[in-house]
């Protein structure tokens, strides 16, 4: 089941496929897109994460960090890194616990052991702020940015 509007956030300390360490907790004070996506280097998941990192710069300036999720291995994120060249952080999650833990793995894609393709924006104090389902990978980030946008004009 999925963490509700205005319910905390559910935690997690991932190290990234870059090595980096990657907690929830220390990314209070800024707005998370926390986004899980079904397959590394697919075509949606691609076009999806190539739109993400071409906005970063729109999301930094209203003080937000974008975090992808897969239930893919570290070296699967890790080629898809640098075949999309991207920036930000790619968590693994080949034993499914945060992807279980946003309820994300409904569907075919859970059957098949994938998560869905689902967004959570939360808020700087942790909080659900938004949650996207079924996005369309090429007109997401736009959605995404837009009702950031709304949300950080009424913060």
């Amino acid at each position: 089941m999925s963490p509700q509007l205005g319910q905390m956030a559910p935690d997690f300390d991932r190290r990234s496929d870059d090595g980096r360490s990657v907690r929830l907790a220390d990314l209070r004070g800024r707005w998370v897109v926390l986004y899980f996506y079904p397959r590394a280097n697919t075509p949606g998941c691609s076009i999806e994460a190539q739109r993400f990192e071409a906005a970063l710069p729109e999301f930094e300036r209203l003080n937000a960090t974008v975090v992808g999720v897969s239930t893919d291995t570290e070296a699967r994120q890790a080629n898809f890194r640098d075949t999309c060249g991207l920036s930000f952080p790619l968590l693994p999650d080949g034993d499914r616990t945060l992807s279980r833990a946003y309820g994300v793995m409904g569907g075919l894609g859970g059957l098949l052991g994938l998560a869905s393709r689902e967004t959570f924006l939360i808020d700087p104090e942790g909080r659900v702020a938004h949650h996207w389902r079924g996005v369309n990978p090429a007109t997401h980030t736009a959605d995404v940015l837009r009702h950031l946008e709304g949300m950080a004009a009424t913060a």
